[in-house]
């Protein structure tokens, strides 16, 4: 079959099949049709010959697309169609969820406390805060007790009493320690790595809590223990007091708890706080301000509040876990109860420090 088109102004082109053969008559030409008309006609079908385009030279503007016969293909059986075997499901079975290739083992407290024990005997801070309170406690004890040796008598004061002097300036470098414990990390940043490691908050407030605790009490008792041995041995002949076990206990384990029950304080407010240097403040406040304040309500008026302000301050409350008390104090707490107060202090206080850290972001 072959389309021609017609150009306008131009007679139609004759096909190739319809064209005369020579010698033959001419005949009669066909009568002209409208320009931009379309003629289709049907043509017998040539022999075979490749696509051929007609240039110029031929008829111009006619092109003859040509159809090659082929021959039919065999015709194949129907293959029934193969699937391939599915492989053999590797992964984890439904709900085993993500299995990780390393060996893990489930956390637990002694993890946290490992990493603060490192933590805490890796900076500087410690060093420094301990070692300046042993030397104060040593060091003031020591003086005291060779200037009161050179006494004829020393009545009924216990001789353990006299390392009071020290102890009472060596719990101005516990409660720093106690504060940055929590508080540096804050400052730093390191506690958001610490809660990504361990995020139960509570877990890394008691490890914290335990090592500074453990570390405070084995130093504390170390230092009371040499101090209570100086002043006996300098000032036992001097004293009518005879020194029990009762009051080698308190005077050695008994302040050293007491001392150690202070520092966890002092962590719980940093913690709440979340600032060193206003963390500290707040402790120095609450060891010396009461006792000071207490100086200055010299009227009638206030004689109740001025008792209860010196009897229930904390110097107090180590004197009388030396075996004594201030000689212009009525009243206030004896024997155990300083440790039981700041034992109870100090659990509220850690028990709002937890509350905080589970509902505030780091």
């Amino acid at each position: 079959m072959m389309l021609q088109a017609q150009t306008p102004g131009q007679p139609p082109q004759p096909a190739p099949a319809d064209r005369p053969a020579p010698g033959t008559p001419p005949q009669a030409p066909a009568p002209p049709r409208e320009a931009g008309t379309m003629m289709l006609q049907a043509q017998p079908m040539p022999e075979p010959q490749p696509l051929a385009a007609h240039g110029p030279g031929k008829d111009a503007g006619t092109m003859m697309l040509q159809a090659q016969p082929q021959a039919p293909a065999p015709a194949q059986a129907p293959q029934p169609y193969a699937q391939a075997p599915a492989a053999p499901h590797a992964g984890p079975a439904p709900g085993a969820g993500y299995v990780s290739p390393l060996p893990a083992s489930p956390t637990h407290l002694g993890h946290a406390l490992a990493s603060e024990w490192t933590k805490i005997r890796s900076v500087r801070s410690t060093i420094w805060t301990l070692g300046v309170m042993a030397v104060l406690v040593l060091g003031i004890g020591a003086l005291v007790a060779t200037a009161v040796s050179t006494n004829e008598s020393i009545g009924a004061t216990p001789p353990l009493f006299f390392g009071f002097f020290g102890m009472l300036l060596g719990i101005l470098c516990v409660l720093p320690l106690g504060v940055l414990v929590v508080s540096s990390e804050y400052g730093t940043g390191m506690i958001r790595t610490t809660l990504t490691a361990c995020p139960a908050r509570g877990r890394v407030l008691a490890a914290k809590a335990l090592v500074f605790f453990g570390l405070t009490f084995v130093v504390t008792t170390v230092v009371t223990g040499l101090v209570a041995i100086m002043d006996n041995a300098l000032l036992c002949d001097l004293s009518r007091a005879e020194v029990t076990g009762a009051e080698w206990l308190k005077s050695t384990v008994g302040v050293s708890l007491y001392v150690s029950f202070l520092g966890l304080l002092a962590l719980a407010v940093g913690s709440l706080i979340r600032h060193s240097a206003g963390a500290i403040t707040i402790m120095i406040g609450v060891v010396l301000l009461p006792f000071v304040l207490s100086m200055f309500m010299l009227t009638d008026s206030l004689s109740d509040l001025r008792n209860f302000l010196l009897g229930y301050s904390i110097p107090n409350q180590i004197t009388v876990m030396y075996g004594s008390k201030f000689p212009f104090v009525d009243g206030g707490p004896s024997g155990w109860e300083p440790l039981w107060i700041v034992m109870g202090i100090a659990a509220l206080a850690l028990g709002g420090a937890y509350a905080a850290m589970r509902q505030r972001d780091v």
